[in-house]
């Protein structure tokens, strides 16, 4: 069980964007950008669902 929730929501700008919220209420990862449109922020969340499992972890130093 996901321990997890995307929140979609409207900025200060009134623009979409979403957040990735633990249980505990720290936020795991947003979107990074305002979409005009509801939708395209929900896409986002989407592509996130469908392309990160099992991705690999890569150090940058």
């Amino acid at each position: 069980m996901s321990k997890a929730t995307f929140e979609l929501y409207r900025d200060a700008r009134g623009e979409w964007r979403w957040r990735l919220v633990h249980d505990n209420g720290n936020i795991i990862a947003d979107s990074g950008e305002g979409y005009e449109r509801r939708e395209t922020a929900r896409n986002g969340i989407e592509s996130v669902r469908e392309n990160a499992p099992g991705s690999a972890v890569e150090v940058v130093a």
